[in-house]
């Protein structure tokens, strides 16, 4: 076994430390069930204090909520045993469902008021009289263990975020440099999508990372505004890096090879991009300056190579100016860190004030965890009904919080079953404790120091990614164990009894899991990339053009979802990664269209039909039907492309509208014939 280095021993240490200060608090205020208040305390626990406190919040409004309800529910329906399963039924599977769609921390709450109810409410069914009183302990014992641990991890040694929020913000600027140097450098194309998953997935842990920040300790909680404007600017370098690409193959078909003057600017990018932290805005002023120069104008003699060129060069562009916008805002946030004045960072996208709204929501999976929930409750119930079985609530209480804690996972089995095998694990440490150690403890110092030693190994373990959940599942077993002390019933067989309950109800919510909510890597691949489709019919058939960073970054998380979903595919051949890319830069010309069109009066009645039959594709697409292109697709992207670049000079909608669909024409027709356009230049011109 590996030693615990000063890290894991200092997590471990402020966890027992909280615990054991949650467990005083409880025996001297003399609450019913001290033993949960130090369980609560190891369950807040996180590496990060930020993490930490984010969290408690959520844990102690969603504790309230759902001691109310259950205090409201179980004195009016306690004398009918089904009605009040249904109720309970319902309650946790709604919550469970707000749950599941909220990937943010604030999930947490609605998590808490699900389980919490169902904690307080099986129990008092014997005594719903009581039932107010029973809340109140609840909540109380929860919260004390709850503000232990935030106290505790908040002022004792806190492990900021900034460290581990800086190094994954550097990585994820690392990634998008490698893959933009490997674009323009035309580098083989495993190369370059190995680049792009890698940043998809960077971009995803970095949202869900920074859901903490406005909660640390440190300096990093004023720079959070920085910081979200930094993801929205790293993701929107995805499509622009992505059309790049693009737009060099196309140009460099059939063995063409680039004009000199744009392959000089090219290799000028890549220098400046690869000098890293040092690469300088004055040398991003002047090569934007020069992607202007050699962007050709647009009119209606225009020839499909010089609207290709415009499109990289505009694609070039935004790459140039997105990326020296990352840079000054990782200088912003180290300044920040420092103590120094933050300027005003771009204007903030939706994405960026509710980092939640541009996640993935599955309302269909969310759905299912809340049914398997309910189901399992209810087998559970049933079998406690119908044998008058005086422990039943635990196995029922038992149902419902672990088909809570791994419902966001596609199969939710083989955690709960880690979960069970190791809380059998547990049994005759909990039995050592029990049986043997308490009978003879009759001071609190002794019973601190008889538990030091098993929580000190179980919380460097819990320290440790790859062993955290089996700790916890050995720390719960031997804690809820413990709470027999709580009601004087430490003897062999409340013990033996409180033991298969606890199995039981765990063991229940996994076979149901494994009938109606697990589900296999491939269809949940499909099922995500069929929300990107709806929603790029939703994007081309709205009449309000949409946030574009909003919709980047919700691809992009659904790309990052995706990655390790195909790595356990069926068909290692699957296209649904590129698919998922190719569907990214469509959405982000959809909305460029929607915003042109609306300064385009004279070319609008063109770029309608564009945008219908973009709608019908992917509303068709989405629905698993037969999806080929209507047949006159290209006809109209063409017309409308005739109609835009006859527009006379002037407007900038004019040019992101020629953009836009020499990109959707590209998405859909790589290789159909040239655009040609209304008015052909003259030969002698040409020449």
């Amino acid at each position: 076994m590996k030693l615990p280095n000063v890290r894991e021993t200092i997590f471990s240490l402020k966890s027992y430390l909280s615990a054991i200060m949650a467990l005083y608090l409880a025996y001297s205020i003399g609450l019913p069930r001290p033993f949960w208040a130090m369980t609560t305390a190891y369950v807040v626990a996180q590496p990060w204090s930020g993490a930490v406190r984010s969290k408690a919040l959520y844990r102690l409004v969603g504790t309230f909520i759902g001691s109310a309800a259950t205090v409201y529910m179980v004195p009016r329906l306690s004398n009918s045993p089904v009605i009040m399963t249904g109720a309970m039924v319902l309650w946790v599977g709604a919550c469970l469902y707000m749950s599941v769609l909220d990937r943010a921390p604030r999930s947490y709450l609605f998590m808490l008021a699900g389980y919490t109810a169902a904690m307080i409410g099986f129990p008092s069914v014997t005594d719903p009289s009581l039932v107010f009183d029973t809340a109140l302990a609840r909540v109380e014992e929860i919260s004390l263990g709850i503000v232990c641990a935030t106290l505790i991890h908040s002022i004792v040694l806190p492990r900021g975020l900034a460290p581990a929020l800086t190094l994954q913000l550097d990585k994820a600027v690392r990634d998008a440099r490698n893959w933009m140097h490997d674009t323009l450098s035309g580098k083989n194309a495993e190369q370059r999508d190995k680049d792009r998953r890698v940043l998809a997935n960077d971009i995803t842990q970095l949202r869900l990372l920074s859901t903490h920040v406005p909660f640390d300790t440190s300096n990093l909680r004023w720079t959070a505004g920085a910081v979200r404007a930094m993801q929205d600017q790293i993701s929107a370098l995805t499509p622009a890096v992505s059309a790049v690409e693009d737009r060099m193959r196309a140009l460099q078909a059939g063995g063409r090879a680039l004009p000199e003057p744009v392959a000089a600017l090219l290799r000028d990018i890549s220098e400046w991009i690869n000098a890293g932290a040092q690469a300088s805005h004055e040398t991003a002023v002047r090569l934007r300056a020069a992607v202007t120069r050699l962007t050709p104008g647009i009119d209606s003699r225009s020839s499909w190579r010089d609207a290709l060129l415009a499109s990289l060069m505009t694609r070039l562009r935004e790459l140039i100016d997105t990326y020296d916008e990352c840079l000054a805002l990782r200088r912003d946030i180290r300044a920040g860190l420092q103590g120094a004045p933050l300027r005003a960072p771009v204007r903030a996208s939706r994405s960026a004030r509710d980092p939640n709204s541009a996640l993935h929501r599955d309302h269909g999976m969310a759905l299912l965890s809340a049914l398997a929930a309910g189901v399992a409750i209810s087998v559970c119930c049933a079998f406690w009904i119908g044998t008058a079985w005086s422990n039943g609530a635990t196995a029922a209480l038992m149902a419902a919080i672990f088909s809570c804690f791994f419902a966001s996972q596609d199969n939710p089995v083989p955690g709960i079953m880690q979960f069970l095998t190791y809380t059998v694990y547990s049994i005759p440490l909990s039995a050592l404790y029990l049986l043997g150690i308490m009978p003879a403890i009759h001071s609190f110092e002794m019973l601190a120091l008889s538990m030091l030693p098993t929580a000190f190994v179980l919380g460097i373990f819990i320290a440790r990614p790859a062993s955290a959940g089996k700790a916890m599942a050995l720390l719960f077993g031997f804690l809820g164990t413990m709470a027999l002390q709580d009601t004087n019933t430490a003897d062999v067989v409340s013990f033996i009894d409180t033991q298969v309950a606890q199995c039981m109800g765990v063991a229940t919510a996994a076979i149901i899991a494994a009938i109606f909510r697990t589900v296999s890597a491939d269809w949940s691949a499909r099922r995500i990339q069929a929300a990107n489709w709806k929603e790029l019919a939703t994007l081309a058939s709205s009449p309000r053009a949409p946030s574009r960073h909003t919709y980047t970054a919700r691809m992009l998380d659904r790309i990052g979802l995706l990655q390790p979903r195909l790595a356990l595919a069926k068909r290692p051949d699957d296209l649904v990664a590129a698919d998922a890319l190719k569907d990214l830069r469509v959405g982000r010309d959809i909305t460029e269209l929607q915003r042109a069109r609306r300064h385009l009066p004279m070319a609008d009645p063109t770029i309608q039909p564009v945008l219908d039959s973009l709608a019908q594709f992917f509303r068709i697409r989405s629905s698993e039907r037969a999806h080929d292109k209507p047949p006159e697709f290209l006809t109209q992207i063409d017309r409308a492309l005739a109609s835009v670049a006859a527009t006379p000079q002037g407007p900038t909608a004019r040019d992101r509208a020629v953009v836009a669909l020499v990109g959707i024409r590209r998405a859909f027709f790589p290789d159909a014939p040239d655009y040609q356009p209304a008015h052909p230049a003259m030969e002698g011109q040409a020449s």
